[in-house]
């Protein structure tokens, strides 16, 4: 069985599952052009109806961070563009627009017109890049033939996508989306159900995330441990607490291997600004 070296001590492990956003994927190259085009064309929507939503108040919406042109440039990774589910970003946006005065139905209608038109931009312009390391990581676990899945709180079609334009939807043998449990993240639902098709015991898996709905799921499930990514802090001091405080350990991914050493294979990662 591989050996996942951490900070805190070495862990046998048979499988890992991994966090899409944020962990594989840059978050903010890919959700950024998104939420901005989400909130953009709801406030135009506002506008066309004689309605105006604050600006300064949109980065609080989703838990975004903006520079000084309305740029998204990092997020809080426990708020709900993180670790929200799809239908929970709507009904966010559909809740602002009621409070406005539009009515539910013309709210979500509305909220629909903005995903549709965000969602064509992504599906244009494919802006997915991987984390630091990350191609280097899935070889060596590959290699090792350890068996990966993706947990992830976006739908499970939208999920394949985003692995398929960066070209490693190869490397997972099973893609676990919110639309395949009862509850997303961070109950244990999509854990159990990725351990399930590997066929493997939640006590044999890592978890590597980059929020603290990663974690929590990660215990709630029994996983052997959970590694959060170190996040920028940009997006404030209590999102990284709340990551650390819940994870086994915390690392830069950029750092992480899998190697083959006589007698067993290890997977490691950096030891540096890592805690309990």
């Amino acid at each position: 069985m591989p050996t996942l070296i951490t900070p805190h001590g070495e862990q046998p492990i048979s499988a890992i599952l991994f966090d899409k956003d944020g962990t594989l994927l840059e978050f903010v190259s890919l959700w950024g052009s998104w939420g901005e085009c989400f909130l953009a064309r709801f406030s135009r929507q506002l506008e066309e109806r004689g309605l105006e939503f604050p600006a300064q108040h949109l980065a609080s919406l989703l838990g975004t961070v903006h520079d000084a042109e309305g740029r998204i440039i990092d997020y809080d990774r426990n708020g709900p563009l993180a670790m929200g589910t799809m239908s929970d970003l709507y009904a966010i946006l559909s809740w602002q627009g009621y409070l406005l005065g539009l009515s539910w139905a013309e709210s979500m209608e509305l909220t629909d017109r903005c995903r549709q038109e965000a969602d064509a931009l992504m599906e244009q312009s494919k802006p997915v890049l991987p984390l630091p390391g990350l191609l280097h990581f899935l070889d060596e676990c590959a290699a090792e033939g350890i068996p990966l899945a993706v947990v992830t709180a976006d739908e499970t079609a939208a999920a394949e996508n985003h692995l398929r334009w960066l070209g490693i939807r190869g490397y997972f043998s099973a893609v676990i989306g919110t639309d395949q449990v009862e509850r997303g993240k961070p109950f244990p639902d999509m854990a159990l159900l990725a351990c399930e098709r590997l066929g493997i015991q939640p006590a044999e898996a890592a978890v590597i995330g980059d929020t603290n709905g990663d974690m929590r799921m990660a215990k709630a499930a029994g996983m052997a441990v959970a590694i959060g990514i170190a996040g920028n802090a940009a997006a404030g001091p209590a999102a990284a607490a709340a990551t650390r405080a819940a994870a086994s350990c915390c690392c830069d991914q950029s750092s992480c291997r899998c190697r083959q050493q006589p007698g067993r294979r290890e997977c490691s990662g950096n030891r540096t600004g890592c805690w309990q």
